[in-house]
């Protein structure tokens, strides 16, 4: 329903009902006059710039029968892998943020993919069954994610860092595209002039996804 908004920091503050080896923020977004409050993790919120100034957050909403409450992230990557996790069952919102907040999102898949449960159950909230689940559920998917870089990083090498390529491969994985369609996709974009020089990972999941679209 909303994809992202942009807009001025009007605040942001420890959500009360957060646990102090997992802390949650809400944070307060100005966009155009109407304040926006949404719930991020800790460590998205200490890479907040100061209040006031703009930034742009990526949301995921969710209905509940007495509420709605938006979650922020800072990248579409991070966003999208929230949403995997708390497709599993037993993995609500906060334990999907304390996931996201105490393993980073490389690392998280890092240790989803390996089936590393000992790593996965140091979150707090996360037992050894729920940690095999995760494990069990998502490490198929976001494993051959990983495989489409195999046809990629070399074309890729000399434009975008490691780092910006996998979140690149995982937010298509993600939107529900397989990694032979990531492969060709990026293999066929990255020779575009508009790409040449660009570290703007937005910008590469536009061309991406219209050239998925023909």
């Amino acid at each position: 329903m909303i994809g992202f908004l942009r807009g001025a920091i009007a605040a942001c503050k420890a959500a009360e009902s957060s646990r102090k080896n997992t802390p949650s923020y809400w944070l307060t977004l100005d966009v155009q006059g109407v304040g926006y409050d949404m719930q991020i993790t800790a460590s998205a919120a200490g890479k907040l710039p100061p209040v006031g100034e703009q930034t742009q957050v990526f949301t995921h909403l969710i209905v509940r029968e007495d509420q709605m409450v938006l979650f922020g992230f800072p990248t579409l990557a991070e966003r999208e892998l929230f949403r995997q996790l708390i497709s599993v069952s037993g993995i609500g919102t906060q334990v999907g943020l304390a996931l996201l907040n105490s393993l980073g999102i490389q690392d998280l898949v890092k240790a989803i993919i390996s089936g590393n449960t000992r790593v996965l159950s140091l979150t707090p909230g996360v037992g050894t069954k729920t940690a095999e689940r995760l494990a069990l559920e998502l490490k198929t998917k976001l494993a051959d994610g990983r495989l489409a870089q195999v046809g990629t990083t070399r074309s890729l090498g000399s434009i975008l860092s490691v780092a910006l390529q996998e979140e690149l491969e995982m937010t298509l994985l993600a939107l529900g595209y397989t990694p032979t369609e990531i492969s060709n996709a990026l293999n066929a974009i990255v020779g575009l002039p508009v790409l040449a020089k660009t570290q703007d990972i937005e910008a590469w999941i536009k061309e991406a996804i219209a050239w998925l679209s023909r």
